[in-house]
This record gives structure tokens, C-alpha cells and sequence, in this order.
């Protein structure tokens, strides 16, 4: 049974990454994590990432680049306030400017600079550096 999707797909993502595979398929593969991989693409963590639509549910194939040190979820989510990011990038990501955590704002999943620059709060979900 999968309690968390997000935190499965991306332990699988980072788990295949250290055996030196290739390409990694997500199944099941929700909004959340569609989005996520979206921009783990767009910041060049993952290569080119194909849907497969199926009747059991979608999945997701994924390329790897071999460029991700280390990614996760972020249990429990905490709530953040256009202020306090910060103190978040100092716990989940090893230097400034390096990596990125993903936020879940009123306007969708988007990255701690994003919501930094449009100065919104939301919850953390998960980081990838």
C-alpha cells in the first residue's frame, strides 16, 4: 500500500539514480508528482519524461541524467511563511544557492525562489539538490 506517492516516486528516482540506471518508470503517477518532475526537469535533475496513459492508471518514464546528489520528501509538511525560507533552505539544501525545495502555494507547485520573488507561503513538500 502507498502511504505517500511523492516520497515513494522519489525515493525510486534517487535509489536508481545511485545503481547508475538510466530511466526509471513511475506507477502510479499523480498531479503532485507530474508537476514535481516537471520541474526537476526544467532545472536539468532529470532528462526528458514521457506519460503513458494505461487503464490501470498513468506512469511516467523518466531519463536520468545522473546529475541529482540527493532527493526527498519532506515529512511532515510544514507550513511556510513568505519569511522563514531561509531557515528551511539552511535544514533541507547543503549550501545557499544550491538545490531546490518545492512549495506548495495557493498557486501551484513551485520552487523557494519562485515563491521567495512573488513573496507567497505555502507548505513544503519535498527538495532535490
Amino acid at each position: 500500500m502507498l502511504n505517500d506517492p511523492l516520497a515513494n516516486a522519489l525515493s525510486l528516482i534517487y535509489n536508481l539514480h545511485k545503481t547508475g540506471k538510466s530511466s526509471c518508470e513511475i506507477k502510479p503517477a499523480s498531479k503532485i508528482i507530474k508537476q514535481v518532475v516537471e520541474i526537476m526537469n526544467k532545472h536539468n535533475y532529470l532528462g526528458a519524461v514521457e506519460e503513458i496513459a494505461s487503464t490501470k492508471g498513468d506512469s511516467l518514464k523518466i531519463a536520468l541524467l545522473g546529475s541529482i546528489n540527493k532527493c526527498g520528501a519532506i515529512k511532515p509538511r510544514y507550513s511556510v511563511k513568505k519569511d522563514d525560507y531561509e531557515k528551511y533552505e539552511k535544514r533541507y539544501l547543503p549550501a545557499r544557492d544550491f538545490g531546490i525545495i518545492f512549495v506548495a502555494t495557493p498557486g501551484g507547485i513551485v520552487t523557494h525562489k519562485e515563491a521567495k520573488e512573488k513573496k507567497i507561503g505555502g507548505r513544503l513538500i519535498a527538495y532535490c539538490y
